[in-house]
Order: C-alpha cells, then structure tokens, then sequence
C-alpha cells in the first residue's frame, strides 16, 4: 500500500516537474499546438476540395448561412439590420438584372467602385452569383490611376456607387471609348451614357439564379482582384483565389471566435482586411458584422456598447487615433474582447490595452498579394506573427541580410542569398510551393515576375519577396522592422513612389524627382517626402504643386515636404539614393537644403521653418 502511494506521489511529482519545465522553458506550447491544429484542420478541409475538385466557396457558405439562419442579423449599417436572408434576396435580384439588363455572363471581369454600405457586399455577391470576377477599386485613387485600374484588370464593366460619380471626371469618355460600359446605383442618371441600376433592380425576381453559374472546380480560379501599390508604379491588380478568399475567412475562427461574435469593421471594403477576413470571416463564423462608412474615432465606443460589438478590425492609425481621443468614465465599458488586425506600435498597443481594458490584439501579417500568412495568436505586444517548429513544417519563410545602402540582398561568393542569425534583421522572403502558390498580378507575368525572387539558396528554387524587413527572435516571435524598396505605408495605405514621382514630374519647373517616406514622432508608417532638383531658370511655386497633388493624388499618397537638391545622389547600380535622405528626414535645422511643407489652410507647399517643424514634432500640427 504504502509503495503504491510512493509510486502515485513520484507520478505525480513528475507530472507537475514537467509542468512547471513545460511553463519555464516552453511557455507556449500548448497555445501553439491548439492554434496549429485549427490551422491544420482548416487547410485539410481545403486539401479535400482540391483532391474532389468541388470547392466550398465563400458565397457558397453564405448560401448555407443564409438557409440555416435566415432571420439573424448579418449587416447592421447606420441602424438598419440587413439579415442574411435579406442580403441574399438583394443579392438574388441584382444577379437577375446582371443576366438580364446588363448581359454579364460566366467569366466576365466587373470593376466595383463603391464606398462601404451594405449594397456593396449585395453587388460582390450578386456578381459572383452569375460567375463575374470583382475588381475592388480603391474610392481614393483618381483620373490616371482610375482608368489604369478598370483596363488593367480586363473589366468590361463597371458599376459605380451613388455617391461616387465624381470619380467619373474625366475619365467616361476614355472608358467609353473602349467599350467598357458604367452603372451606378441609382434609380437614374444625369449622364445619359451611365445606366441606372435600381429602378431595375426594384421590378426583378428575388428568386435564385442557377447554382451552376458560381460553381467552380479549382481552388485557383481567380474570384477578386484588389489593388496595391506594390512596389512600384501604377497599382496592380492582385490576383485573389478561391484558396486566398477562404484562407483569410478563416482568420477570426483560427484566432478563437464563434457565431456568437459581432465584428466591427471600418476599414474599406475595397480592402482585403475589411472584405476578406471581415466579411468573409463572419459569414464563416455565421456572425454578425456592424459595417460603418468611414471609421469615427468619436463614435467607436458608443457604437461599441450600443450593438455590444466582441470584435473589432483595426490598423495602427485607428487605435492610435482612440487613444487621442479625450478620457471618459466609459473607457472600459464594453463587450470588446478582440481586435484583429495590423500594423499596432508597441506604445499604442500599450496605452491601448491599459485605457480600453485586457482586449486581445491579434496581429496578423501577410500582404494581399502574397502567399505567406503570420499571425500572432499569443497576443504578445509588438510581434506581427508567431512562428514555430510546426508552422515551420508547413509554411516556409527566411530573413536573409540586406544591404540598405544598395537596396539589395546581400549575396555569398556563389551568389546565394544569406540567412540572418536569430534576432537580427532580414528581408523576408516565402517559398514558392504547391502549399504556398503566388498568383501574382492580372495583365502581366513581367508584374508577377518581379516579385519573385529565383535561385535564393540553391538553383531552381523561388521566392515571393515581400519587401519587409524582419527580425526573428529566439522564442520564435516574428517583428515589422522597416519597409525597404520604392515602397511606404502613410495613413494606413502603400504609397508607391514611382506613382508619386511620375505624378510630380508633370510640373513644368521640376526636372527630377525622388520620393521617399521620413518618420514623423507619434504617426505609424513614413509621411511622404519628395527631393525635387528644378529645371535650370525655374523656380519652386508651392501653390501650383499643391493644386497638382489635390487634384491627381490621394490624401495619402501626396508628399508632405519637399527638399530642394542641387545634385540627385544615386547608387552603385545608378538607382536613386534613398537611404541616406531617410535618415535625415525633415529637420530644417540640421538640413541645408531648402525644405517646405503641405499647408491645406494656405493650399500651397510653404517653407518649413524650426516653429513649424517643433509643432509637428510636438504633435500639435495635424498631419
């Protein structure tokens, strides 16, 4: 008896030995082997629709939403609750007018230009419905850029919001030139070359179309295109699959949540945040979403507790813009439990989490063309993602060394690229594989080409370069460092210098341009910076560039300082010199050159002396 009880203590001694071992040397073991198998079941799931070439697509999924819980909430919008029923019949009668009046057929390419409403996701499924791809356009891009997006995708059709016809200036003659015909969402137009959509949809059925027209047989067909910057020029459209649309719809499910959620989402649709893991991860779930306009850092919170939101979709800049807002007794009171999303400063995750309460942030990191995902499930504060050696296993990255000077990665005496030690910074680079393809970009393969990376370690091999460099350390915790190449996030959105710098270069009085992204104190990302050398005998007039940017240029995409430069400095490989202009940034006083800033209030580029730089640096001039 008394060797029995011996044996039962000496088992139970060990159990808890390697317990508490377990929680010193392997803190996250659990919590990683819970999260991978989530991942691994999900990614089964699709493995048997490539093995049985019949593939559950998302709007398939929201067809069975739509039958198993007709009545439940699915969109709350300014108020108004939008069931799943409700949706689907809208959606049932806007596929109807495609077939009928707009003659869409299987196969077809449709650009949808439309600012967040509920409308918005009853066109994308109306559309995919009668077997239509959807090129989501960005409702801040304009003239150039606009009619390069529509004609790059294919798009032979595009339906514009009401509340979006100015977007149009300009350009509806080009597009009707080319045979592309316009739609909008109003019962009618003042342009008689637009055809209006609602008067139709008013008198057509709301009973379903063929199944047949939606069904698809390849994870890798193409169901969206989104547009990004990319690293360089125009945007491009991305290539969105069945196997990336239901990957991302999976996000909120892998991270814990259930039918029982309601999701905030104020990011724009026209962005695979907001529509892919948004949209698509509450249909997976079966949940609720409140979709806003525009996000309101006044209104967040009593929009929060008012629909008893659990989770919210966020990028740096929104919770940074929630934290400046002025403290209230409320500032706890509420059912968030978690955020999702990317791009949170440490210190704002901080001062986040201390003033909001103990509300998860699960960083997620992957960028809308890539084929690499990372999340940081664990919540752990200023990781982007988590790794470890099961994730290993399946999805395949490295860091390799890269020279900021030659904006190159750094390569070996055989001409291979170097792997960086544990809790240095490399370029992350994802393995091309059948696990992880890369679709790339519609209209070109020279787009897709230049993404990737060929013979990176040994001959043969391919890697989608991702342009972010990365630190690793030794608990498998993955962190942003920098962006590297002709690329830089401001407000939330990648501004592609070379678009920047083309724009600028139809000045009369500048003859070279270089645009580059400068750190500004309590802002995420770089605030764009432009050095400009002016054609001989011509002089800087700052209003005249200021009516340039306004007029061809997003918000965010327009560079707020200039630096006059006598000499452009260039690299080895005769590129334009970046690094060096960074890291001076915009400090009059320790810059010789000539520097001004954007001034709304003036509508001009004025000179950037010490107060004003002080005001900006104390956050007291807005951004």
């Amino acid at each position: 008896m008394l060797v029995s009880l011996g044996c039962v203590s000496a088992v139970a001694a060990g159990i808890l030995a390697l317990h508490v071992l377990q929680r010193l040397w392997f803190p996250y073991f659990w919590g990683d082997v819970g999260f991978m198998l989530r991942v691994l079941s999900y990614g089964s799931k699709l493995q048997v629709f490539k093995w049985t070439s019949r593939v559950r697509s998302v709007l398939d999924r929201f067809v069975q939403q739509a039958q198993l819980q007709p009545d439940k909430p699915f969109v709350i919008y300014d108020g108004t609750v939008h069931t799943y029923r409700d949706i689907d019949r809208r959606s049932n009668r806007l596929a109807n007018v495609f077939l009928r009046d707009v003659g869409l057929r299987k196969g077809d390419c449709v650009a949808l230009l439309m600012n967040n409403e509920p409308d918005f996701v009853s066109v994308w499924f109306g559309l995919t419905k009668v077997g239509c791809s959807v090129a989501f356009l960005n409702t801040n891009i304009k003239s150039r850029s606009l009619l390069h997006c529509v004609e790059s995708c294919g798009a032979r059709t595009l339906i514009v919001g009401s509340d979006l016809m100015e977007c149009l200036d300009g350009i509806l003659s080009p597009l009707l030139e080319d045979n592309i015909q316009v739609w909008t969402m109003k019962t009618w137009c003042e342009h008689t070359q637009v055809n209006s959509l609602l008067d139709k949809v008013d008198t057509a059925s709301d009973g379903p179309v063929p199944a047949e027209l939606r069904r698809t047989t390849s994870l890798k067909s193409a169901t969206l295109y989104i547009f990004t910057s990319g690293t360089t020029g125009l945007p491009k459209a991305a290539v969105i699959t069945h196997m990336q649309s239901l990957k991302a719809a999976a996000g909120f499910w892998a991270f814990g949540a259930s039918k029982d959620e309601v999701i905030y989402i104020s990011l724009p649709l026209y962005h695979s945040a907001a529509s892919l893991i948004g949209i698509g991860g509450t249909i997976e779930l079966g949940a609720t979403c409140v979709l806003k306009k525009k996000f309101s850092a006044s209104q967040f919170w009593n929009d929060c507790r008012k629909h008893e939101v659990t989770i919210f979709q966020y990028i740096g800049e929104l919770c940074r813009y929630l934290c400046n807002q002025p403290k209230t007794d409320l500032d706890k009171v509420h059912a968030v439990r978690m955020a999702v999303g990317n791009g949170l400063r440490p210190d704002v995750w901080r001062e986040f989490q201390s003033r909001f309460g103990n509300v998860k942030m699960c960083e997620v990191y992957g960028s809308t063309e890539g084929n690499l995902c990372i999340m940081n499930h664990v919540g752990k504060i200023g990781a982007v993602g988590r790794s470890n050696f099961l994730y290993k296993l399946v999805f395949k990255y490295d860091l390799v060394k890269y020279d900021m000077v030659k904006d190159e990665p750094v390569k070996d005496q055989y001409g291979f690229c170097q792997r960086v030690k544990t809790g240095e910074t490399g370029l992350l680079l994802s393995k091309v594989s059948s696990i992880t393809p890369f679709f790339g970009y519609a209209g070109s393969k020279q787009l897709t080409e230049k993404k990737v990376l060929r013979n990176v370690f040994v001959k043969g091999d391919a890697y989608v370069n991702t342009g972010d460099l990365m630190a690793e350390d030794h608990q498998g915790f993955i962190s942003f460092r920098d962006r590297v190449g002709d690329t830089f996030r401001w407000k939330g959105e990648n501004v592609a210098t070379t678009e920047v710098s083309e724009t600028l270069g139809l000045m009369d009085f500048i003859q070279e341009v270089n645009v580059y992204g400068v750190e500004v104190p309590g802002n995420e990302g770089r605030a764009g910076m432009a050095a400009l050398i002016l054609r001989p005998d011509q002089t800087f007039e700052g209003r005249k560039l200021f009516e340039l940017v306004e007029r061809d240029l997003p918000p965010y995409a327009r560079p707020l300082f200039v630096r006059l430069q006598e000499v452009m400095e260039m690299t080895s490989t005769l590129k334009q010199q970046k690094f060096q202009l960074v890291q001076s940034g915009f400090n009059p006083s320790t810059i010789s050159d000539l520097l001004y800033v954007l001034d709304g209030q003036q509508r001009s580029y004025v000179p950037l002396t010490d107060p004003i730089y002080r005001s900006i640096i104390d956050g007291q001039r807005k951004l």
